[in-house]
């Protein structure tokens, strides 16, 4: 199947055809459209909220917002992760010292899509929070939901940042990426914890 010109464009069943194809879209796109729906989700909550919460309007405007920095994240991941693996299926000619470098290069970048779906990821999760500890009553096990999906989005970005990174013990950020989500898991927690 040819890539579409954007996964956004895509029905869902598409989008899982694509996803379970051998090549990308791999996981990255899959938890950045993970995390977009969550943000859905939270916003869908807040939206139901508003006549017995004042700040449930701010709080769907912010989901939004999130929801429209994370989906573009799923066509961005494939593309350069893909760009990546180009990259080094292309570089056998070149002398080792170049390889090693333009393959580093390009793993690197492939490494910060996933991050940015973390820093998404924490957000969307602490603003699920807030719509399960005030949200209306009805909707605050939805709010959880989301909070638990941007929480284990979070913990899966971990995984790809540091397959992405493996050349670089110690990198900032495999570190950031876990201190999101630690902070992912945190709130849904405390959003689990406010409707026990």
């Amino acid at each position: 199947m040819a890539p579409p010109s954007s996964f956004l464009d895509l029905t869902a069943s598409k989008v899982l055809d694509e996803l379970a194809g051998p090549v990308a879209p791999g996981g990255g796109s899959a938890l950045a459209f993970t995390v977009a729906m969550a943000a859905a989700v939270v916003r869908m909550a807040a939206r139901a909220s508003s006549e017995s919460w004042d700040e449930a309007g701010g709080v769907a405007a912010q989901a939004d917002a999130l929801r429209y920095r994370a989906a573009p994240l799923a066509q961005l991941d494939a593309d350069v992760y893909d760009r990546a693996l180009a990259i080094r299926d292309g570089a056998a000619a070149l002398p080792a010292e170049k390889r090693d470098w333009e393959i580093g290069k390009a793993f690197i970048a492939a490494a910060e899509p996933p991050l940015e779906i973390a820093r998404v990821a924490v957000d969307v999760a602490e603003l699920a929070e807030s719509v399960a500890r005030a949200g209306e009553p009805r909707v605050r096990p939805d709010a959880v939901a989301a909070a638990v999906l941007a929480a284990a989005v979070a913990r899966a970005a971990v995984s790809l940042v540091e397959a992405n990174l493996t050349a670089l013990d110690g990198d900032a950020r495999v570190a950031e990426a876990e201190q999101l989500a630690h902070a992912a898991e945190h709130a849904a927690a405390r959003a689990r914890a406010a409707i026990a």
